[in-house]
């Protein structure tokens, strides 16, 4: 079995020969078919580490991934993994905040290899299986499209609510859809590449700035997602947003830490809530894209097949386009 494995900040290598994951009880045998490169994986990839998570052993990185199942009772589907594994026991699960568990077991995070391998097992509840017509991009594209929609629901948007997005990257497109799907008012996105800024204009936004172009934007929004993590995306996000509206933080900064005009936020009562992950969003992202409410697959630009994994990293690493999808 081919397994790709970053075993230093830069440094990610194919490795042949590993054997292929033995099935546990309540678990099955997933045949990978794609992997989406997420932006947590290139901070993996450019830094070695992830907020306060560093990296301690060769790690298989990859968490938006799909593939067909191979024996047990979902033999031949087409899946996506949800690549959460989550206690269930805690106080957290226990609550329904499964993305908030403590002891949480993550694909391609910490001590558990994620999906840029031929074959994972994983538990058999955690499989999604996928309607006709889906491909192994959309089971891909699934998770940060879970991501998208739980980022949503924390912005509590109301019908005809003007919304601006902040960072179109995949995550940003797919909440400028949802926020188009949910009957949002004023749409617009805020994105520094040309090529993004397009394909925001085809995810409904009505109106498409570069950044320091928000000058006659300023105090308006009802809600503002931001997806990119930088402090100056997080500082023009604040500044976007109305007094008393929602602001909500998805992007992850470089340094772990994130600063923002604090006058400005207090003297307008923001609320601010921040994006871990989902909760529970699987079902739901499958019926938007089943629906065309969503479209996710037209976001893969470019496609790389395992053997090329460094190559994958450092075109995704250069925003060359959207979504780098890796084939194993």
């Amino acid at each position: 079995m081919n397994t790709a494995r970053l075993s230093s900040a830069g440094h990610v290598s194919l490795f042949d020969g590993e054997v292929v994951p033995a099935v546990g009880d309540g678990e099955s045998l997933v045949r990978v078919l794609g992997v989406g490169l997420c932006g947590s994986d290139l901070h993996w990839f450019g830094e070695g580490s992830i907020g306060d998570a560093v990296l301690s052993h060769p790690l298989v990185l990859g968490h938006e991934f799909g593939g067909r199942v191979e024996g047990g009772p979902l033999d031949g589907q087409l899946v996506a993994v949800d690549p959460a594994i989550p206690c269930g026991t805690c106080e957290r699960c226990r609550e329904g905040y499964f993305n908030l568990c403590p002891t949480v077991r993550f694909a391609g995070h910490g001590g558990t290899d994620g999906g840029l391998r031929e074959y994972v097992s994983w538990p058999t509840e955690l499989l999604h299986v996928l309607p006709e017509g889906f491909t192994p991009a959309t089971a891909a594209l699934l998770e940060p499209l879970g991501v998208a929609l739980h980022a949503f629901d924390l912005g509590h948007m109301r019908l005809g609510s003007s919304v601006a997005v902040v960072g179109c990257g995949p995550i940003g497109l797919m909440l400028l859809q949802a926020c188009r799907a949910a009957g949002a008012g004023r749409l617009i996105a805020i994105e520094p590449l040309a090529h993004r800024r397009e394909a925001a204009k085809r995810c409904g936004a009505q109106v498409v700035l570069a950044p320091g172009e928000i000058a006659d934007c300023l105090d308006e929004f009802d809600v503002v997602f931001e997806a990119v993590g930088p402090d100056d995306a997080v500082a023009e996000s604040v500044e976007l947003v109305r007094p008393g509206g929602n602001l909500v933080l998805a992007g992850i900064p470089n340094d772990d830490k994130t600063t923002l005009p604090a006058s400005v936020a207090r003297r307008k009562g923001l609320t601010v809530r921040l994006v871990r992950r989902m909760n529970e969003a699987y079902p739901r992202a499958i019926d938007m894209v089943r629906r065309g409410l969503i479209e996710v697959d037209w976001l893969v630009s470019h496609r790389f097949p395992l053997e090329r994994i460094d190559e994958a990293f450092k075109t995704a690493a250069a925003r060359e386009g959207l979504k780098v999808l890796v084939e194993p």
